[in-house]
């Protein structure tokens, strides 16, 4: 029969695995205040594949000069910061009054992503009708939870659906 082996206790676990380096300029931080930055660079990233999706539609762009290209990568900034700030703000809320929404698997979260919200809203549509020679708008496909959404991003959001 073979030789038994014993278990790895954890200071040999750590001597086997080695180590992961992290270096930074701001020596202010803790080991685990930059850890913790690190870890957060998934989120930065994921915006930026926001960015590249197909739907956000930026390879249909040409640009040639460079003052226009900048203006673009600018503008482009500005919607990655409006939309990752409109995710916070739904995650926050959502967390604060225990609420929850339909996720893509169609299970309630509190974490649902901007992407998926504005999947979501693609059917909402406005139009104007004539009633008895008044125009009035309407809005259509506003289910109740796309209301709730909107009313826990406030009443900036709500005003344009009402």
């Amino acid at each position: 029969m073979g030789k038994s082996i014993p278990p790895v206790t954890r200071v040999e676990e750590r001597r086997i695995l080695g180590r992961f380096v992290l270096a930074t300029n701001e020596l202010g931080l803790s080991a685990d205040e930059l850890l913790a930055k690190y870890k957060g660079q998934g989120a930065v990233e994921r915006g930026f594949r926001f960015l590249k999706d197909k739907s956000f539609r930026v390879a249909e762009v040409f640009l040639k000069k460079i003052s226009r290209i900048q203006a673009l990568a600018m503008v482009m900034v500005l919607c990655l910061f409006i939309y990752a700030l409109t995710e916070f703000q739904l995650r926050r809320e959502l967390e604060r009054t225990g609420e929850t929404v339909t996720s893509q698997t169609k299970k309630q979260t509190q974490r649902p992503t901007m992407k998926w919200v504005f999947f979501r809203f693609r059917r909402v549509r406005e139009f104007v009708v004539v009633v008895e020679g008044r125009r009035v708008k309407q809005v259509a496909n506003l289910n109740e939870e796309l209301q709730k959404i909107l009313r826990l991003l406030g009443k900036e959001f709500e005003k344009y659906y009402s």
